[in-house]
């Protein structure tokens, strides 16, 4: 299947980085973040990549046009052969990519309508966020929406962030607390879409995806969502981006699954990968009917940092 990567926005929460080079082309380790992803999809053999892009993307154009083979691949150097690296494996020999300008200011939405056309009479397509990597099983993640036929699927996760579900009564009593991430049963959007084709009949022009197309297609249930309780990160944030890089350079980066199996360090569980530890959260209190729940920010010593918000958040984008 073909991958259509949102890969345009402006990045403004990344401002370390986001004023030279657009978000999909923040470092990981030797290659962009938007490398790893690509890498994962091909190596479960979706190969062919439409690149919806925006902001600087003469930047992304011009690091696959000058792609470097030789920095993440074995090869000879021979005198005799004018200094020209003989490889011994590459990676994007075999990718086809179709680089697409999908304006500056664009939505997710109007990115997805201009790419229309490059994805053909294909009757499914892949879809990506960008900034996001995971061990989702991506040939079950397919299989599963073969099964479904639905038109529209979303991969579920737990969200990463740390914030604790308060059961208040009327008089501001709190009845109950328990960790959202853990107990809430809250599941966010990963970024990670399986669309049928039949997805633009339902997106009008200026809209995003996720809000009116989306609403629609739920009225009509055709909305499925692959709930994945394993590794899940984007990079939202600079503290993002350090954490996915300190699992790069542990050689502990669960989404790098086309590593050979001994080169890749013993599975680590899926509860503790990428979380730091944390002194025990207290045990959820049984709470009266009629609370509300409401979400308040600590950090990794439950320490109240923040105002109290909602605990149902809607993740948002950069298109």
């Amino acid at each position: 299947m073909k991958v259509v990567l949102f890969c345009g926005g402006l990045g403004m929460r990344l401002r370390e980085y986001s004023e030279s080079i657009p978000k999909p082309m923040v470092p990981l380790g030797d290659r962009p973040i938007m490398w790893h992803l690509m890498k994962w999809y091909a190596h479960y053999g979706h190969k062919e990549f439409i690149l919806c892009l925006g902001y600087r993307g003469d930047v992304i154009k011009k690091y696959f046009l000058q792609y470097d083979e030789w920095l993440t691949n074995d090869f000879v150097l021979d005198g005799n052969n004018g200094q020209k690296p003989q490889m011994l494996s590459t990676d994007i020999h075999d990718w086809k990519i179709t680089f697409v300008n999908t304006g500056l200011n664009s939505n997710i939405g109007e990115r997805l309508k201009a790419v229309q056309p490059y994805i053909g009479e294909d009757e499914m397509f892949l879809a990506n966020y960008s900034d996001g990597l995971s061990d989702v099983p991506l040939p079950a993640l397919v299989q599963q929406f073969r099964r479904k036929r639905k038109t529209a699927c979303l991969v579920a996760v737990n969200p990463a962030q740390s914030f604790h579900t308060l059961q208040v009564a009327r008089d501001g009593s709190v009845r109950g607390i328990s960790d959202m991430s853990r107990e809430g049963g809250i599941t966010i959007n990963g970024g990670f879409f399986i669309f049928r084709r039949e997805i633009f009949e339902y997106l009008r022009p200026g809209e995003d995806l996720v809000h009116e197309p989306l609403q629609r297609l739920i009225t009509r249930n055709q909305v499925m969502a692959y709930q994945h309780g394993g590794f899940w990160a984007c990079m939202d944030t600079y503290k993002d981006k350090q954490k996915l890089e300190d699992l790069v350079a542990r050689g502990d980066a669960p989404w790098e699954v086309w590593r050979p199996r001994g080169d890749r360090p013993e599975a680590v569980p899926e509860k503790s990968r990428g979380r730091r530890s944390a002194p025990p959260l207290p045990e959820r209190w049984s709470a009266p009917d009629g609370t509300a729940p409401i979400a308040r920010r600590i950090d990794p010593q439950h320490q109240a940092v923040g105002r109290f918000r909602r605990a149902v958040r809607v993740r948002r984008r950069d298109p």
